[in-house]
C-alpha cells in the first residue's frame, strides 16, 4: 500500500470519526452493560441501546471503546450530517 493511499485511508477515517455518532441495533441488544463500563466518559450507552436511540451526547469522544467491548456487535459507527446546507 502506497503513503498515499495510507493518507487518504486516514483522512477517510477521521472524517467519519468527527462526524459519527454511535448507534444502536436494539434487537441485539442483552442489556449486559460492558459497552457503559468501558465508557471512560460514563456515558450510558446500555440506556441508549435499549431505547434504540444514537448518541448524540456532545461528551462522546467516538473512541469505540463501547463498540470494540460490545460482545454482540450491536453498536456501529454511523455518519450524520453536522449542518443542514
Amino acid at each position: 500500500m502506497s503513503l498515499k493511499d495510507l493518507l487518504d485511508r486516514d483522512k477517510a477515517r477521521h472524517r467519519t470519526l468527527v462526524t459519527a455518532q454511535v448507534v444502536p441495533e436494539s434487537g441485539r441488544c442483552v442489556q449486559c452493560g460492558i459497552c457503559t463500563f468501558y465508557c471512560p466518559i460514563n456515558i450510558d450507552v446500555r440506556s441508549h441501546a435499549w431505547r434504540a436511540e444514537a448518541i448524540s451526547d456532545s461528551h462522546c469522544l467516538t473512541c469505540a471503546e463501547c463498540i470494540n467491548r460490545c460482545p454482540r456487535g450491536v453498536l456501529r459507527f454511523e455518519q450524520i450530517t453536522l449542518f443542514n446546507p
